[in-house]
C-alpha cells in the first residue's frame, strides 16, 4: 500500500462555549473557535486538569472568540481574556490595535482593559513609535486619540495612551504585564 487516507482535522467550528452548539452563520453571533481531530494533543504532560477543561465536550477550546459568516468564513474577533467590557459594550482589542497600526508613526500597538469605577473597563493603548520618523517630531497621545476618533466608535477609543517598548521577550506581546501597568498608571502620558 503506497499511502493511507488520514483525516487530519475532523472539525473546526465556532461554538457557544456553554452548550457547544454551533453559532449562526450570520457574521454577528459570537462564539469560541473549537477544533476536533487526530492531530490535536491528548493532554498536558503530567497535568490532566487543564486538559479536561480545554477538551470539555469533546472539542479543543482555543480561547479565541469569532463569528461565522454566511459563506462559512471564520473571522477571529479576539482572545476571550482580552475582550474589554465597557458599560455594556464589548470591545475587541484586535480591532482597536488594527486602527492604531494604521497611524504612520506607530510601529507596534497593544490594547488592554483598564479598570474604571463607572464604566467597568476602558481601552488603554500601549504604543511604540517608529524611530526617526517625521524628522524627530514625535506624536502626542492627543494626536493618537484624535486619529482613533476619526475611525472608531466613541466607546472603542482608548482613554489612555502610554508610549514605550512593549514587553515581548518571546516575540509575543505579554498583555498580562500591560494590564498590570495600565491599572497602575493614572492618566495620559
Amino acid at each position: 500500500m503506497q499511502s493511507q487516507y488520514n483525516l487530519m482535522m475532523e472539525g473546526v467550528d465556532v461554538k457557544d462555549p456553554k452548550t457547544t452548539e454551533s453559532v449562526a452563520f450570520d457574521g454577528k453571533s459570537m462564539g469560541e473557535i473549537m477544533f476536533r481531530g487526530n492531530i490535536l494533543m491528548l493532554g498536558y504532560l503530567e497535568n490532566s486538569k487543564p486538559a479536561h477543561e480545554v477538551f470539555k465536550g469533546g472539542w479543543y477550546r482555543t480561547g479565541d472568540l469569532a463569528v461565522r459568516h454566511p459563506d462559512g468564513y471564520i473571522q477571529m474577533k479576539d482572545r476571550a481574556r482580552d475582550i474589554i467590557f465597557c458599560e455594556g459594550e464589548v470591545i475587541s482589542t484586535l480591532e482597536v490595535e488594527a486602527v492604531l497600526l494604521i497611524h504612520p508613526q506607530v510601529l507596534e500597538a497593544a490594547v488592554v482593559g483598564k479598570y474604571d469605577e463607572v464604566l467597568g473597563e476602558t481601552p488603554c493603548a500601549f504604543v511604540k513609535l517608529k524611530e526617526g520618523f517625521g524628522g524627530g517630531v514625535e506624536v502626542s497621545s492627543r494626536e493618537i486619540l484624535e486619529f482613533c476618533e476619526g475611525t472608531l466608535p466613541g466607546f472603542m477609543v482608548p482613554k489612555v495612551v502610554i508610549f514605550g517598548n512593549l514587553p515581548s521577550p518571546t516575540g509575543k506581546i505579554q498583555k498580562f504585564v500591560l494590564r498590570e501597568k495600565a491599572n497602575i498608571v493614572g492618566g495620559q502620558e
